[in-house]
């Protein structure tokens, strides 16, 4: 039997990269996986045919897989969080200075 060797580690101060999948991709597909496997679970143990349960976790872990190397190529290692914190930041700054400085200025004019 052949031992099949990975090599996660690029190096020094580079990002860990994984078949592709760049840094936290690795642990959402970890994840997903886990939670196909528990989805697997229930669904065989309520009584679902065996053959029906296999198609819907190899469609779902197909489509997971998808998502993830789809995600990991748009955004890179640091993109998702950045496309996250993009949406806290607001599209318009109210500076509530100029307005009360257009007030007096306002009423400056008409005393």
């Amino acid at each position: 039997m052949s031992s099949s060797v990975y090599q996660i580690n690029k190096g020094i101060n580079k990002p860990i990269e994984f078949k592709g999948l760049k840094a936290q991709y690795i642990w959402y597909l970890g994840g997903g996986l886990v939670i196909l496997l528990i989805f697997f679970a229930v669904i065989y143990i309520i009584g679902v045919n065996v053959f029906i349960c296999l198609a819907v976790i190899v469609s779902l872990a197909t489509a997971l897989f998808m998502y993830v190397y789809k995600l990991s190529r748009a955004y890179g290692e640091y993109g998702l969080m950045k496309k996250v914190a993009k949406k806290a930041v607001p599209k318009v700054i109210k500076s509530y200075s100029i307005i009360r400085l257009k007030k007096q200025l306002l009423h400056e004019k008409s005393v």
